[in-house]
């Protein structure tokens, strides 16, 4: 396994983002998906024997996981190479369950997948587990995923911060039970208890109380992939019926091993789909599934919704733009990783649009909200956060000699790709972040733009 991308990227010259001179004529493969490679490899390394995990995303927060994973007792290997130019693609992932032996260490980096699914699994172990991390993964929430372990009988001490760092002292086993928790700030926290639930003891009910939970589909993607193991897991809202579940139940048992086969990760798509929208021009994009626990739904729809023409056939999804970007209402709180991406759409469109629904996203990588809304500003947009998102009045945009500045956040870099294919002369601080969940990005963006006649 090769961990070449785990250390954090250091400052780099800024990447100009390249300007599009007309539409966009791309067939394009992305990458596999972080969200089903991290559930994966987490459901494996809890298996009842060897697994593989087939076309997995190779990226800094993977590879982050697969180190974790190691050092709680998991042995991965590489074990398939496949043909494919694609950067960011790896060998198939063999992973063979362990238990550590010694008190151990992990780096979750900034990582929230790896903050908020590798403590129960070491809440399993028989060791004591310290997690530490980059500056941001200590601002980041992870308190309700511990105290909702210690609910269920695990032992940690975090000196009363809910954040990293802190440690879990395993004690061979977790009671489980029933938990409650608020979820709001990220469907992680229900997310990483599911994950690890089947060995609990009696197995575990988690309650979520409070406002509405984000990225329902990520829950979704969990509760999926947790049946597909053999686990059995229920799901329901309390009160109501029809509404998204807000409660969900994983009996006690064996996580069954096989081999999961990773998507593309269709979030990491949006921005290509998008420079369609900016160009008036056509992107497809191999292998979209016709039935996935990705937000797919949500992503067409918000492309739609902005006057794209989107049409999903044999296996492949083609977006035309029609030469004018559409102002748009949107909650966008099922499909939050698109926040961004759809945020640079709007400065460019035609009308004002209002972004809401992701209040959340102030909590991930950096505070999402306030970043674009800088960044644009500084373009000469007319950008206004609001308490659960943004209000944006399109402005002419031009690049004011600073560069559009990162953030540490790969989603900031594909935001500023899109607004760069309009605004010639934006350069990209410390673009190489983007590496997180998408090394190649910055190549295959320049591909997509060498296919314009």
């Amino acid at each position: 396994m090769d961990d070449a991308h785990v250390q954090p990227h250091e400052p780099a010259m800024a990447w100009p983002a390249p300007a599009a001179d007309g539409p966009v004529r791309a067939r394009l493969a992305i990458p596999g998906s972080k969200s089903m490679t991290n559930r994966a490899l987490v459901l494996a390394a809890l298996a009842d024997g060897p697994g593989t995990v087939q076309r997995p995303l190779h990226a800094r927060d993977t590879l982050l996981m697969c180190r974790a994973l190691t050092a709680l007792g998991a042995t991965i290997s590489d074990q398939v190479h496949y043909a494919s130019e694609l950067p960011g693609l790896a060998p198939s992932w063999h992973v063979v369950p362990g238990q550590p032996t010694a008190d151990t260490g992990v780096d979750v980096g900034n990582a929230g997948t790896v903050m908020r699914f590798a403590p129960p699994v070491a809440a399993l172990s028989s060791v004591s587990v310290s997690f530490h991390g980059d500056p941001r993964a200590a601002q980041r929430p992870v308190g309700p995923v511990l105290a909702g372990l210690r609910e269920l009988g695990a032992v940690i001490d975090d000196g009363g911060r809910g954040a990293v760092p802190f440690t879990v002292h395993g004690t061979g086993s977790l009671a489980g039970g029933v938990v409650t928790l608020d979820a709001s700030a990220s469907s992680q926290f229900v997310s990483g208890l599911l994950l690890a639930a089947s060995r609990f003891d009696k197995g575990v009910e988690i309650r979520h109380r409070g406002a509405r939970g984000p990225s329902a589909p990520h829950i979704a993607m969990t509760v999926q992939m947790l049946r597909d193991a053999g686990a059995e897991v229920e799901a329901w809202a309390q009160g109501d019926p029809a509404g998204p579940p807000d409660t969900w139940r994983v009996h006690p048992g064996a996580v069954g091993h096989h081999d999961v086969s990773v998507e593309p990760d269709l979030s990491n798509a949006v921005p290509f789909l998008a420079a369609a929208l900016v160009t008036g021009g056509t992107v497809a994009i191999e292998q979209w599934p016709a039935v996935t626990a990705q937000p797919a739904g949500h992503i067409l729809g918000l492309l739609t919704s902005f006057g794209a023409d989107c049409v999903l056939a044999g296996g492949v999804l083609t977006v035309t733009g029609p030469g004018r970007i559409r102002g748009v209402t949107a909650d966008l709180a099922d499909a939050p990783e698109s926040a961004l991406v759809a945020g640079a759409l709007a400065a460019l469109a035609d009308g004002p649009s209002r972004l809401t629904g992701i209040a959340h996203v102030r909590l991930q990588e950096t505070d999402r909200l306030a970043a674009l809304a800088t960044e644009i500003n500084a373009l000469g947009g007319d950008v206004t956060e609001l308490a659960d998102g943004l209000e944006i009045r399109p402005r002419p945009l031009r690049a004011r000699g600073r560069p559009f500045a990162s953030y540490d956040d790969h989603r900031m870099v594909m935001a500023a790709a899109v607004l760069g294919l309009a605004v010639p002369g934006i350069e990209v601080a410390n673009a190489a972040t983007v590496g997180k969940t998408f090394p190649g990005f910055m190549e295959l963006w320049a591909s997509m733009l060498e296919r314009v006649p």
